[in-house]
Order: C-alpha cells, then structure tokens, then sequence
C-alpha cells in the first residue's frame, strides 16, 4: 500500500495540471464571451442589423406598390389578370411581418451581438427571396398587361380612379375651415397638410394621367413611365385624403367625449383618495403626492380642453395610467376592473389618434426600419385591444398602442428631419 508522500507526489502535480488548465479555460471563455461584446463586435452587429433593415424596408415599400397593382389589375382586368401579385403579396407580407417581428427583437439594446447578426442574417436572407418572388411575379403580370390591355385602356382607368377621388374629397378647405374656426392650431394643422398634399397630389397625378395619354396615342412611346408616376401621385393623393378624414372625425369625437373623460379622471382620483385611507402611513403618504400632481395637471388642462381636445383626451389617458401605477395593487381586481372600463375609451380614441399622426408621419418621411417597426407593432396592440373581451388587458393593450404609435411618429420625424439636413 503506497504511503502518504507517495500519494502526494502523485497527486500534487496533477492538481497543479488540473488546476492550471481550469483557470485558462476560463480564461480563455472570459475573453471568447468579452470579444463577443467588445465594441468592435456591436458595432459589426449594428451594421448587419442595418443592412437587414434597409432591406425589410426595400420589402415593406414592395408589399405597397403591391397593393396599387392589384387594385389597378382589379379595375382594368375586372380578375381576368394573372393571380401571380396577389399570391406574391400574401408571400410578401407574411414575410415582411415576422421580419418585422425579428428585427424588433434585436433593436434592443440587451441584445447579444451574435444573436443580433444572426437574426439579421436571416431577416436579410427571407426578405430577399420574397423580393425575388415579386419581381418574379410583377414580371408575369407586365407582359400579361402588354398583350391584353392597351395603355390608353389604363390611362382611362387611372383618370375614372381621379374624378372619383375628387368627387369623395369635396371640398378639403371646407373640412379644414370647421376645424380651424373651433379648435387650436394644433389640433387641425396635419388636417390641413393633408388637405393641401392630397390637392397638390391630385394635380400631379392629372398631369402625368394627360402625358401618359398624349404617349399612349404614339405607337412609337411609352406611355407606362408617365402611367406609373401618374399612379404613385394618385395613390398619395387618396393617402392624403384618408388622413384628413381621420384627423377630421377624431377632433371632433374627442370634442364630445373630452368633458366625460375628465369626470371619470376625476372619479377615478377620489376612489384613489379612499384606497389611500386603507394603507399604511409611508404608502398613503408617496399616493397622496402622487395624485396631488396628478389632480394639479388635471385642473390644468381642463382649463384649455375645449379648444384642443384631442390633445386633452391623450393627457387624461397618460394620467389614468400614472394613477393606476401609483395605486399599484393596493386595489382589489374589481376596482381595477371598474377603473379599466371607464379608462378604455378614452385611451382608445387616444391611441388611434396617435397611430393616425404615426401613420402619416411614417408615409411622408419614407421612414426606416426602426419607425416602422414601432408601426406595425401599435397597429397590431390596438387591433388587440379592440378585440380583448377583458378591459384590463383591452387598456394594457391600448396604452402600449399609444406608445409604440408616439415612438413611430418620433423615430419617422427625426428621419425626416436628418434627410432635409
């Protein structure tokens, strides 16, 4: 039997072995795990997380020209055409959504590099096939169009699509005069940007409509650039439209709701008062100075709300949700269910109010990724609010609406604003 220095000759060295060749493998993990982070790696991350983006946007911008195509294909071909877009579009769309999906995820911050350039790389990859597959597919239906419809067939449809959008404006400075004479500046300025863009948008798809029929009565040109460009202005022309109307019909809701909202606000403050009874001296002392400032903000945008709705509508649902984080769970799941049905309409209409200036905002700017991301995702949170049966996840739902349609609309201007520079 070996004896105990025996053992230990043996055994030291081979710890010390052991021990050495731990410590380098954690070593050498530490620095793998660091140079994953390093500067050098996020900053190559940011860029293929760039680069996915601008393609997703090229995939986005696609989907839309899409839409035009096949109500153009629609009206001309009355469904004769090719069903190849339509198929595309569906392609095309399912793809972009979950690229869209993905790309949120990596734009957080916490985001680990390589997970960050290797969902980009597939968001890169997807989007690009679905690209293919349109190209693919508007190629088809362009030759289906050149041998069975003639360009002066498509002008003429192009111009029916005007005079009827002329003829569902009206009179825009007459929408944009009822708001001005009753209401703020503020609330009727993007009616009437949208009124003056979607006349000036209107004029221009008129005179690319008259060349593209003075080519189309010339074998020897084609009418189909000045057809195209002709179809671009008329789209944004009715994008216009839409987004007066909405502005239109939003003010002058928020006007007959404003008063209702701000008593229920003030109800929900005195229920506020009585919880705050039932806690105990630190806690009921951090409430009541929470809805003092609560209640200080409500008495003064009272004062301007009928003149700037809208607006006060969108404060008072931010100071619902300020009064429902303060009282925390100190309520009992009735109370907050009461609280949630008074709450949802007016944080509803203040999330469609914000998703209409976030929409426009994100069309005129020609935004990125980033904006249009935060787009889709208000869309598809108000879509879920509509449908909650329960209104506490109805308002949770509504509120993060609100606030992903307020970061689109920032993201989309501050694009907007660095292009013009």
């Amino acid at each position: 039997m070996p004896d105990l220095d025996t053992i230990l000759r043996w055994a030291v060295p081979a710890l010390v072995v052991f021990g050495v060749t731990a410590i380098a493998i954690a070593v050498i993990v530490w620095a793998v795990r660091r140079a994953r982070r390093s500067p050098r790696a996020r900053a190559a991350a940011e860029q293929a997380r760039a680069r996915a983006g601008a393609t997703l946007v090229r995939l986005d911008d696609e989907v839309d020209e899409l839409e035009l195509e096949i109500g153009l294909s629609g009206a001309l071909h009355g469904g004769d055409a090719p069903s190849s877009l339509r198929r595309a579009r569906l392609t095309a769309q399912h793809t972009r959504d979950d690229a869209f999906e993905d790309y949120r995820a990596i734009s957080d911050p916490a985001a680990a590099p390589a997970e960050v350039r290797q969902v980009a790389a597939r968001i890169e990859r997807r989007a690009t096939e679905a690209l293919a597959i349109v190209a693919a597919a508007r190629d088809e239906h362009g030759a289906w169009v050149r041998q069975h419809v003639s360009a002066a067939a498509q002008v003429d449809a192009a111009r029916r699509r005007l005079a009827e959008l002329r003829a569902a404006m009206g009179d825009p400075a007459a929408l944009v005069a009822d708001l001005s004479s009753r209401f703020a500046e503020d609330e009727w300025r993007e009616a009437s940007r949208s009124a003056r863009a979607a006349l000036a948008g209107a004029a221009e798809a008129e005179r690319h409509l008259d060349a593209a029929a003075a080519r189309a009565a010339d074998p020897s040109l084609s009418a189909l650039p000045d057809l195209a460009a002709g179809e671009r202005a008329l789209r944004q022309a009715e994008a216009d439209a839409r987004t007066l109307e909405e502005t239109h019909r939003l003010v002058l809701q928020a006007a007959q709701a404003v008063r209702e909202e701000i008593a229920h606000a003030r109800v929900a403050l005195r229920q506020a008062s009585v919880t705050r009874e039932h806690l105990d001296a630190a806690e009921a002392e951090r409430l009541g100075a929470e809805l003092h400032a609560v209640e200080d903000e409500l008495d003064r945008i009272e004062a301007d709300a009928a003149h700037r709705p809208t607006r006060t509508v969108e404060a008072v649902a931010r100071l619902r949700g300020r009064i429902d984080l303060a009282l925390g769970d100190a309520r009992t799941s009735q109370q907050r269910l009461r609280g949630a049905r008074t709450a949802l309409p007016g944080t509803l209409a203040a999330a469609r109010g914000a998703l209409a200036q976030a929409e426009a905002s994100v069309l005129r700017a020609r935004a990125g990724a980033d904006a249009r991301s935060r787009l889709l995702s208000a869309q598809r949170e108000l879509a879920s609010a509509r449908q909650a049966q329960d209104p506490v996840a109805a308002l949770d739902a509504a509120r993060r609406a609100m606030r992903d349609a307020e970061d689109a609309k920032a993201l989309a201007d501050y694009h907007h604003l660095s292009s013009a520079d």
